[in-house]
């Protein structure tokens, strides 16, 4: 198959996604209504682009005729999106979206909703390092001492939360690191709970 450009891959990434989710391709509208694109045919036309360079055959005159070239994951697989970065460290902005990755159901409790990947070294002593991706189970509950995906002020990070009666404590798990007190009245929001990581080599 021909290299891709950004765009080829994540729409193509996107279909993939939806075949492994849903058993079907998208149509036309899903795709144009996923990126943004004001009319059906920009999507026809990157789905052509795809077809030229082997990435999958378009089925004319079928609302979802998408055949990939290459079939997706077994039922037992997660398509999980990359949702970008969260800092083990000092806490950072929204992530961007970075595609999808296809992985063992197996691998993860509970059942994950998406990956965050970790810049930042203050969870190394819980085997969480600097570019990992981390799957979170999307909840706003949380026990104490668990790993939590938290959102101060606006900014994600991951640490273990200490809930006491009258204060919540994020914590690092390097002692280069100090812990985060949430302030009174700071907006803070647990956005989901550690479930498992995924390490490239």
């Amino acid at each position: 198959m021909d290299t891709l450009t950004d765009r080829q891959q994540a729409i193509l990434d996107f279909v993939t996604a939806q075949v492994t989710r849903e058993g079907r391709p998208p149509t036309l509208a899903e795709i144009a209504r996923h990126f943004g694109f004001r009319q059906a045919r920009s999507a026809q036309a990157h789905l052509q682009a795809l077809e030229a360079k082997g990435a999958l055959t378009l089925l004319p005159g079928q609302a979802r005729g998408i055949r990939l070239a290459t079939l997706p994951a077994p039922a037992h697989s997660l398509a999980l999106p990359v949702l970008g970065k969260v800092a083990a460290g000092e806490p950072i902005g929204d992530p961007d979206f970075e595609g999808h990755l296809l992985l063992d159901r197996a691998l993860f409790f509970p059942r994950p909703d998406y990956l965050l990947r970790v810049k930042g070294d203050s969870m190394r002593d819980d085997g969480i390092f600097d570019g990992d991706l981390i799957a979170v189970h999307r909840t706003p509950d949380a026990g104490d001492n668990q790993i939590v995906v938290a959102r101060l002020d606006g900014e994600l990070t991951v640490k273990r939360l200490r809930r006491r009666k009258d204060r919540i404590t994020l914590l690092p798990r390097n002692p280069d690191h100090a812990p985060i007190e949430v302030p009174v009245g700071a907006v803070f929001a647990i956005e989901g709970v550690y479930c498992g990581l995924v390490r490239r080599g």
